[in-house]
């Protein structure tokens, strides 16, 4: 069997809901809004992994989880991305922390993965409806350029796995692998 998986951090609840409480600032913006238990930070995503890969992905996540000390990142801003001019979703972005880029690039690197961009921290809290957003003149597209002050703090990376639905995607967490204190 093939699941769709990921490593990923995901948000302390506290975090989630004040994330997406900004979502009654732009409630007139055609997008779906992330559901709260879908907010991450994706560190690799692998895609079609089979039984067998997936448990040589949990043991090799284990591994380098052993080898990272627990850290905290912030995030900064809310804003539209990737682009401004082209924009197709909702996004916090946030400042890199070097224990966070280590581990990124120390999972990527163990599970052989080599990503088309550079790693860049965000978490996507709203998907547009591009079209609909096209619609609107751009000088009536309502301003989304919050800056937030939230910290993050990482004690944990998680195996998850994506099913796509129509509603849009599910994550489950398949294992959650603790840094080292």
């Amino acid at each position: 069997m093939l699941h769709r998986i990921f490593l990923a951090i995901n948000l302390p609840e506290k975090t989630r809901k004040e994330l997406l409480g900004y979502k009654e600032k732009w409630l007139k913006l055609p997008a779906r809004w992330i559901t709260p238990e879908n907010l991450h930070v994706t560190l690799v995503f692998l895609g079609n992994t089979s039984d067998k890969e997936l448990l040589e992905v949990q043991r090799i996540a284990r591994e380098i989880a052993a080898k990272h000390k627990q850290f905290s990142f912030f995030l900064q801003k809310i804003a539209y991305g990737p682009s401004e001019k082209q924009p197709r979703m909702i996004w916090t972005k946030g400042t890199m922390s070097k224990e966070l880029l280590s581990l990124q690039k120390d999972l990527a690197g163990a599970l052989g993965y080599q990503e088309e961009r550079p790693f860049s921290l965000h978490i996507t809290l709203a998907r547009l409806n591009e079209w609909e957003f096209r619609m609107i003149e751009p000088e009536e597209r309502p301003e989304v350029n919050e800056e937030i002050s939230l910290k993050i703090p990482v004690s944990s990376l998680q195996v998850m796995e994506s099913r796509l639905k129509r509603t849009g995607a599910q994550y489950s967490v398949i294992e959650s692998i603790p840094l080292s204190p």
